[in-house]
């Protein structure tokens, strides 16, 4: 019998998780009449960034949940009035986003329905020395240099 690739195993039931939690979540919230989770995520940073915002570029480095269509995505929030886009003055490359008040609003309404989801789809399934050591060990694996193959 060949030995199990207990990293491939965890890696399968990592991906298999973050698929079911994230489908969970994303219903609960919708259901409670919530923005979709890629809005709050972007909404999370921004709110995080300050009153200054963020650049674009920025917008697409820190969120989670939605890798693609980024700006398509922020152009959405601002036609909802939860996020404002301007052009940077010095760069017209540039723009820069920055959360509304409407939509910081909206963040506060969402995070209890979130965290309670969070809880309900994921964290009742982990004793607290179970998610100790999955928060330590994918801390591990995110933080890695990811440019430096490690045989």
């Amino acid at each position: 019998m060949a030995d199990r690739d207990y990293g491939l195993e965890a890696w399968r039931a990592m991906l298999l998780a973050h698929k079911a939690a994230l489908q969970a979540i994303e219903s609960d919230v919708q259901r409670d009449g919530r923005v979709p989770l890629t809005w709050y995520d972007v909404l999370l940073e921004l709110k995080a960034a300050g009153a200054e915002g963020l650049r674009m570029r920025e917008v697409a480095d820190r969120v989670v949940l939605s890798r693609t269509r980024v700006s398509r995505l922020v152009d959405d929030m601002v036609r909802a009035g939860l996020v404002h886009k301007t052009p940077d003055p010095y760069d017209g490359r540039v723009s820069w986003a920055a959360i509304t008040d409407e939509g910081a609003a909206m963040l506060r309404a969402t995070a209890p329905v979130y965290l309670r989801s969070i809880h309900r789809r994921f964290s009742v399934y982990l004793s607290d020395e179970d998610a100790q050591v999955v928060a330590e060990a994918l801390r591990k694996v995110a933080e890695q240099d990811h440019g430096v193959d490690r045989d």
